[in-house]
């Protein structure tokens, strides 16, 4: 038997989107994580179905790798709870917890996918964080850029992308899921190496 891609990960591997439930938030950059479960979702040919646990859940198969998406139902810096009761359920540790949201600290579109660390400011990372009771999960950061001028962050991430973006977003949201079966077939070393911007 091969050794798990991820090690530490178990059997099955949890799948994580980060948002905020409702369509008024559906298109904020703060719903990006949403957005890209959505597409790892038609990848594995399923459909999100209410879970105890506070998220929608899809069991089913990415890359060769047994896998739960999540979407937790609560806002977002709540997500800790429905978070720990998926990977609870469904027995899958830390080590097999993939995390995906927006990061202010890296430009629109660009990638950057680590494990562990810290939540430099994100409530939702904060919560899981908090939740797991370790940094030790991985995360996919998709890149939503610094707020212009003096916008407050906090009022950035809940705007809509601007219509500029939303010109590259379907293609951008593709690769962030294209990132996320890189990582969970080849490994982080080697997801890294094709996804991070030089």
């Amino acid at each position: 038997m091969t050794e798990a891609v991820l090690p530490g990960a178990g059997e099955q591997l949890l799948l994580a989107g980060l948002g905020n439930p409702g369509p008024q938030y559906a298109g904020n950059r703060h719903n990006v994580g949403f957005m890209v479960l959505d597409e790892l979702a038609a990848r594995v040919g399923g459909k999100f179905k209410a879970h105890k646990s506070g998220a929608e859940v899809l069991e089913g198969r990415l890359a060769g790798q047994r896998v739960i998406l999540a979407k937790p139902r609560s806002y977002m810096n709540l997500s800790g709870g429905p978070v720990v009761g998926v990977a609870r359920f469904y027995k899958i540790p830390p080590a097999g917890v993939v995390v995906v949201h927006d990061e202010l600290d890296v430009d629109f579109g660009a990638l950057k996918m680590k494990l562990g660390g810290g939540d430099n400011g994100h409530n939702g990372l904060r919560s899981i964080t908090k939740s797991l009771g370790t940094k030790d999960y991985y995360r996919v950061r998709f890149g939503v850029g610094r707020p212009p001028g003096r916008q407050d962050p906090a009022d950035f991430v809940l705007k809509d992308f601007s219509t500029v973006e939303r010109k590259e977003l379907a293609f951008e949201i593709d690769r962030c899921a294209d990132a996320v079966e890189a990582l969970i077939s080849t490994g982080l070393a080697a997801a890294q190496n094709t996804f991070h911007a030089g």
